[in-house]
């Protein structure tokens, strides 16, 4: 099994900065597409990021130029949030496309998530 988790989450001011780290672990073979996708109270779960391992990117148009995913090997992704908006209020999810071996599909897997809250 994959096993994702996150960290970084707590309380921040508008304006302010945080850093969502990701770590998978586990009987992992590859990763494609690592994410971040995040759930405010009474909505749906909602693509926030993602990133492959070619390097491309896409951003859920409510972050750009806020938020930037990165990935520092094949099984750590990272969230840089900036300039962070009561509206960024959220529970954010770690999402990973993963396979525990060479003959086995795709599958996606979720974190636990953090909870991110911006509000002074």
């Amino acid at each position: 099994q994959v096993r994702l988790v996150e960290s970084g989450g707590g309380l921040v001011q508008p304006g302010g900065s945080l850093r969502l780290s990701c770590a998978a672990s586990g009987i992992i073979f590859s990763i494609n597409t690592m994410g971040w996708y995040r759930q405010a109270p009474g909505k749906e779960r909602e693509l926030v990021a993602t990133l492959t391992t070619g390097g491309s990117t896409n951003y859920a148009d409510s972050v750009k130029g806020r938020f930037t995913i990165s990935r520092d090997n094949a099984k750590n992704v990272y969230l840089q949030m900036n300039s962070l908006e009561p509206e960024d209020t959220a529970v954010y999810y770690c999402n990973a496309g993963a396979r525990t071996s060479w003959n086995t599909a795709f599958r996606t897997y979720w974190g636990q998530g953090t909870q991110v809250t911006v509000s002074s």
